[in-house]
């Protein structure tokens, strides 16, 4: 897939097929509209194009919300290269792109620009400044510049429709499991594995990878059943995400105990995929106790992991 940084001045494909989102976590109803651009154009004769946004305009526009994404330009840059579109198209979204009129973004971009012959949207898709432009205003204009309209329906998991804003609540709640079944595959969090305390090879016999992570949305703290990657191979484990109240540090860390893994992994990249919440941290009276529960985690975590297969998605 060809990335194009910034709004190009002339599209270079034939029969654009376009879509246009900021497509955070590329769940399933963004791979359900990236399907229907990959079709049309195949019906076409065109290419498949899909135009993102960097940074997200609830960035710019309502900072106080304080936004975190669900997935890395990297990793949504794939997984939509995944789906088979041939061409992504970064914008950058500034204050004056924001201002844009609905009407001078059909103009000047969609039909302009891009050259669209078919645009796909969502069943919410709205643009241009105050949110007025919308699939009807499309379809309109459409017919008057000679560019056809598909609007795809949502997606819906356990009856309620499929969204980045549930899939960031659900990932924040701790429904791994959930969140599995909006994103077609487990949620994860890359990161380095960086020198911890020590405790877990010292004192508690589990030797343990504390991670350093620029991803942003972290699910709850808790212990989780997890699958962790790195260099193509795949291994069971259990996280704990918290601040080990036991021995009172307060500072958030990640850990990870890979099962029956014995290699030093210090200063690899790994990646964390989280399967099933096991339990809340909590503070034991004694390093004993400790040890007994985090035997029956491991324990728990071998019993889920061998009965779930859940998608993974391996880079």
């Amino acid at each position: 897939m060809e990335i194009i940084k910034g709004l190009p001045e002339l599209l270079p494909y034939r029969a654009p097929v376009v879509t246009i989102g900021n497509f955070d976590g590329v769940h399933i109803g963004h791979q359900k509209i990236f399907r229907d651009v990959v079709e049309k154009s195949v019906e076409l004769n065109g290419t498949p194009v899909a135009m993102t946004f960097d940074p997200h305009p609830v960035r710019l526009l309502s900072p106080e919300r304080g936004l975190k994404l669900i997935t890395s330009p990297g990793d949504k840059a794939r997984l939509i290269s995944d789906t088979g579109i041939k061409s992504l198209i970064c914008v950058d979204f500034n204050r004056e792109f924001a201002h844009t009129d609905a009407e001078d973004f059909i103009k000047e971009i969609i039909v302009g620009r891009l050259k669209v012959k078919w645009i796909v949207v969502g069943h919410n898709y709205t643009f241009g400044r105050g949110k007025k432009g919308n699939a009807a205003l499309l379809r309109r204009r459409g017919q008057k510049y000679g560019f056809g309209v598909s609007v795809v329906r949502y997606a819906k998991v356990g009856g309620d429709i499929v969204s980045s804003s549930r899939v960031r609540h659900s990932v924040v709640a701790g429904k791994v499991g959930e969140v599995a079944n909006m994103l077609d595959r487990a949620y994860h969090i890359d990161g380095v594995v960086i020198k911890g305390a020590g405790r877990g090879s010292s004192m508690l016999n589990t030797p343990t990878a504390n991670l350093a992570t620029e991803n942003e949305l972290i699910p709850k703290e808790g212990v989780y059943a997890v699958r962790v990657s790195f260099e193509k191979h795949v291994y069971d484990g259990v996280a704990n995400l918290g601040r080990n109240p036991t021995f009172k540090e307060g500072k958030l860390s990640y850990e990870v105990h890979i099962l029956d893994f014995h290699k030093n992994l210090l200063a690899r990249s790994i990646r964390v995929h989280f399967i099933k919440r096991i339990r809340d941290e909590k503070k034991f009276s004694c390093i004993e106790d400790l040890f007994e529960h985090i035997k029956l985690d491991i324990d728990t975590a071998r019993q889920i992991l061998n009965k779930r297969r859940t998608p993974l998605y391996l880079v």
